[in-house]
């Protein structure tokens, strides 16, 4: 018997889920939408939150097993943009 591929089919990317969000709030914003599309919207909205959000959470627990301790202990490194980056004034004492 051969051996099926039962990879789930991939979900857009992060970016892309993002710039279709963005779309939604757009058109929610303008007030042209009637009360039924606006709903359809907004569920669309929710629905995009929340598969964005699943791919935050994959991200961060992939960055997680990477900074993982051949121990087993895990590293805590900050994953926020302002608590890693040090800028060339920080390396040499701040001038």
């Amino acid at each position: 018997m051969a051996e099926q591929d039962v990879t789930p089919p991939e979900a857009p990317d992060f970016a892309a889920t993002l710039a279709e969000l963005e779309t939604v709030v757009t058109r929610l914003e303008s007030g042209e939408l009637s009360l039924e599309d606006s709903l359809t919207a907004f569920e669309q909205g929710v629905r995009l939150t929340r598969t964005a959000r699943e791919r935050l959470t994959t991200a961060e627990l992939r960055v997680q097993a990477l900074m993982e301790q051949g121990d087993g202990r895990v590293q805590e490194t900050p994953l926020s943009r302002d608590a890693s980056a040090t800028t060339d004034d920080d390396r040499q004492g701040g001038r």
